[in-house]
């Protein structure tokens, strides 16, 4: 235990000592404290440089700054029509043609009009418009609000009041969303939650487990290992360097994220209803513990992992091509949570599944109690699944860094590696 704590207290030292780390953690901080602060400066720099002969807004517009649209119909629906739609489209200054087809496709791209309803009936209409389809609801409001005059055209044909007619048109829908999950919250924030706890871990094992593999080859290149590994045992080194690593990348994250939620509570009023910003410093205790659980031991089997390979290659330049194995398979992980999630199949059978390897359940059990509803002792199997593997792996890990510091040349191959641990 005391050269598991010297070998960890060292690495720290190492670490917090790195001024690429440290710059990159004050560079990050910095960087998230001026979005956070945006709108008070912005709202600072327009109090102060603002125009002192502005009037105040009274809350109307003038039709002559709005887009124009045209409305062309037959004159015995054209007044009860242009009616219509000058309420429906308030965003645009909505002007009656008699144009042809020809002038008002001119109008609009010679930019003299935005868009344009040509009205063949109470039931037809061609829309001219300049935007493509895709990105213009125009003609989906236009269809609906010509439906709703011609029901009421029809009602009132029928006998039937235009008063009771509009009643029963503008009926109120009572709507209440219950989204059910074992962390609470609405879907829209909880896939926040996930897909930053996802990437977050991506990027902290790339970077920490490539650090620690990259520390491994350096310190057997340099010959300095053979005398390590005679005076402590590889369990304690092996565990000593990947605790290192992963408190110093939860120190890093600490700081970064720390920095987000002071920065967010002093211009909370400044960020008004923005709901994804809120949202992502609004999580549920419980899910936030449950990030930092299944973050922590996801994190250490990779981090034992890459601490391994690293003592199986004799040059840095290797380090990329035997460490690719391991990358791939929490890509692979990565994949099959990204395409649950895209797809809402949070509980498919394949997801289920992932959420029980060690590999890919710390991204897989998360993303289900995030977004879905998980029996609580699915999450403990998972979750002790996992904290025996970080032991197994680690233990392991230790075994092949003890057997591969001592090789040189051609890095071993993985039934040699198999053999060599079989005869320890």
């Amino acid at each position: 235990m005391k050269r598991f704590r010297t070998i960890l207290g060292f690495e720290l030292r190492g670490y917090f000592a790195n001024k690429v780390f440290i710059g990159v953690t004050v560079a990050l901080a910095v960087i998230i404290a001026a979005v956070l602060f945006f709108p008070r400066v912005a709202g600072f720099v327009t109090d102060l440089f603002g125009s002192e002969d502005e009037t105040p807004d009274d809350g109307t517009v003038d039709p002559g700054d709005l887009p124009v649209m045209l409305i062309s119909a037959p004159d015995e629906i054209k007044d009860t029509f242009l009616g219509a739609f000058s309420s429906a489209f308030a965003d645009y200054n909505v002007t009656p043609t008699d144009a042809d087809a020809k002038k008002i496709e001119s109008a609009i791209s010679d930019g003299n009009a935005e868009c344009a309803f040509v009205l063949a009936s109470p039931t037809s209409f061609t829309y001219y418009s300049a935007t493509e389809p895709l990105f213009d609801d125009n003609p989906y409001m236009a269809e609906e609000l010509m439906r709703s005059l011609y029901i009421t055209g029809t009602m009132v044909g029928a006998g039937i009041s235009p008063e009771d007619a509009a009643q029963v048109l503008s009926v109120p829908i009572e709507q209440n969303t219950v989204t059910v999950g074992a962390s609470g919250g609405d879907y829209f924030s909880n896939l926040i939650y996930t897909y930053i706890m996802v990437y977050a871990l991506y990027i902290v094992i790339l970077l920490y487990g490539q650090m620690v593999a990259s520390s491994v080859a350096t310190e057997k290149s340099s010959r300095a290992m053979e005398l390590l590994v005679t005076s402590a045992d590889p369990v304690s080194m092996m565990f000593g360097k990947v605790f290192a690593a992963c408190i110093a990348g939860l120190s890093q994250i600490a700081a970064i994220f720390g920095t987000a939620l002071v920065c967010f509570a002093i211009n909370e009023d400044q960020w008004g209803n923005n709901m994804i910003v809120r949202s992502i410093f609004d999580m549920p205790l419980s899910l936030l513990l449950y990030m930092l659980l299944f973050f922590l031991l996801g994190f250490l089997v990779f981090a034992f992992m890459f601490g391994a390979i690293g003592s199986t290659v004799s040059k840095l330049e290797e380090l990329n091509t035997v460490s690719t194995p391991v990358v791939m398979l929490f890509v692979v992980g990565l994949i099959v949570v990204v395409i649950a999630m895209s797809t809402g199949d949070i509980d498919s059978p394949l997801m289920r599944v992932c959420s029980y390897i060690p590999f890919t359940s710390p991204m897989a059990m998360f993303t289900r109690i995030a977004m879905s509803t998980v029996p609580s002792w699915e999450i403990a199997v998972s979750v002790a699944i996992l904290a025996v593997s970080v032991f197994v792996i680690g233990y392991i890990s230790a075994k092949i860094y003890r057997m591969g510091v001592l090789l040189y040349g051609t890095p071993p191959k993985p039934s040699a590696i198999i053999k060599a641990l079989r005869n320890q």
